[in-house]
């Protein structure tokens, strides 16, 4: 289904043609390219955490090295949504994420999709596959933040 874009005061090439929302397949291949650049930004975060913990391994019980990539996650996807509106695996799959509302996603935004795209991975990429009924062809991550992920055309 295409839907035009919205106009906004920003002049962008992409706005004068058709759009569609990007499909499932593509999006779990950016999520993978994604995946693998977050799981090295983790080792060099647990090799830090090594170093300053005496050269031990961390304790399963300590809750600040989960919650530091928790938090890293969290900005390594905002920084790029918010400047541009595509990480470096969407980049490679010429994916765009937009704000329904605007130009620009805000910090609210950003972390109700991150929150949404990990509700959907625990439920084993059910709110992912979702699109694949939903009548605007949305994931759930999309309708909690106002947000859409489109195809690019080839330039």
């Amino acid at each position: 289904m295409a839907i035009p874009m919205k106009q906004t005061p920003n002049p962008d090439p992409t706005q004068s043609m058709q759009v569609s929302n990007a499909g499932v397949l593509v999006r779990l291949a950016a999520l993978l390219y994604d995946g693998l650049l977050v799981l090295g930004i983790w080792f060099v975060l647990g090799g830090i955490a090594v170093i300053f913990n005496g050269g031990q391994g961390v304790s399963e019980n300590n809750p600040f090295l989960p919650a530091i990539l928790f938090v890293v996650t969290f900005w390594f996807n905002a920084h790029f949504w918010r400047r541009g509106g595509q990480t470096l695996g969407m980049r490679a799959w010429r994916l765009r994420l937009l704000n329904i509302h605007g130009p620009n996603l805000t910090l609210t935004q950003c972390l109700l999709r991150y929150l949404g795209a990990i509700g959907s991975l625990l439920t084993c990429g059910l709110g992912y596959f979702w699109l694949l009924i939903d009548k605007d062809k949305l994931t759930w991550q999309d309708r909690l933040s106002d947000t859409r992920v489109i195809r690019e055309p080839k330039a």
